[in-house]
């Protein structure tokens, strides 16, 4: 015999159809509606009202709880008109990680994917939160902002230098192009003091030294026994937006940080004062 599959019964289709209902509905409409009825069959049963008296107060109650949930939906729309007000393509983006987010929820509730999908928006609500203070964090590797305001910088750049050992940064992919945007920097008149903090003088060192001084970079060597505060990798621009480098134990660059936050740029300003007092 062949197996007809059974329809899904009645009750479980009502059951859902209401827990559906209850989900998708405002407390404020569901609380008024019930306090209607129970209002309504209380001053029935008790004798206080007429059924008819019973039901035109049930009637009102149902009224004034639509309207005070048309009105609290109403501000919630208008919050939501506000908080995406600003650019353009905000409303687009909310609404894409909104849908992609209750896709998740919905074909994998309680599972794994959707733990994740909770990590990453926290993780993105850091992120932005760093944004909103004018940084920007890149892995050591990602020499966007450090190339790219040297490149747009118009009056002066200070920058320090940590080296450990001999100076193999300088010789890298990312160093031989950021030495050529001093190089143009230098040619469009800007004025660019450096100083190499090092543990080590050495051939290697002395030749990039020279090197930079022949460019004319305003060069300053300083020695590692300063305070370890000091021991940076950064530059400043203009005054007005800074680079610094995150370094492990091995002087190595694991991740950069660019900012526009000015207590971020006036400690960094700060430092290159401490190790070229001379400041013009």
């Amino acid at each position: 015999m062949t197996n007809t599959p059974r329809p899904p019964r009645a009750g479980r289709r009502s059951g859902g159809g209401l827990t559906r209902l209850v989900a998708h509905s405002d407390p404020i409409a569901l609380v008024g509606i019930c306090l209607a009825i129970v209002l309504s069959v209380c001053l029935d049963v008790t004798g206080a009202a007429s059924g008819v008296e019973s039901l035109t107060v049930g009637l009102l109650v149902t009224l004034l709880s639509l309207v005070l949930d048309a009105s609290a939906r109403a501000e919630r729309r208008f919050h939501l008109k506000q908080v995406l007000r600003a650019p353009d393509w905000l409303a687009d983006s909310v609404t894409s990680v909104s849908t992609a987010v209750r896709r998740i929820s919905e074909r994998y509730p309680g599972s794994v994917i959707e733990e994740e999908a909770r990590r990453r928006l926290r993780r993105l609500s850091e992120e932005l939160d760093e944004l909103g203070r004018g940084r920007v964090e890149r892995p050591g590797d990602d020499g966007e902002h450090l190339l790219s305001a040297t490149r747009n910088c118009r009056v002066r750049m200070e920058a320090v230098t940590n080296v450990v050992g001999d100076p193999l940064w300088w010789r890298s992919a990312l160093g031989e192009a950021y030495w050529q945007a001093n190089l143009d920097a230098l040619a469009r008149g800007v004025r660019i003091r450096r100083v190499f903090l090092v543990d080590r003088t050495g051939a290697e060192l002395e030749e990039l030294v020279e090197r930079q001084r022949r460019a004319g970079v305003e060069v300053v060597v300083r020695h590692r026994e300063q305070d370890p505060g000091l021991r940076l990798n950064s530059v400043v621009w203009d005054g007005r937006y800074a680079w610094e480098a995150r370094m492990n134990a091995r002087g190595e660059i694991v991740a950069q940080l660019f900012t526009v936050n000015e207590q971020d740029t006036g400690r960094l300003r700060e430092s290159f004062r401490r190790l070229v007092p001379t400041e013009d």
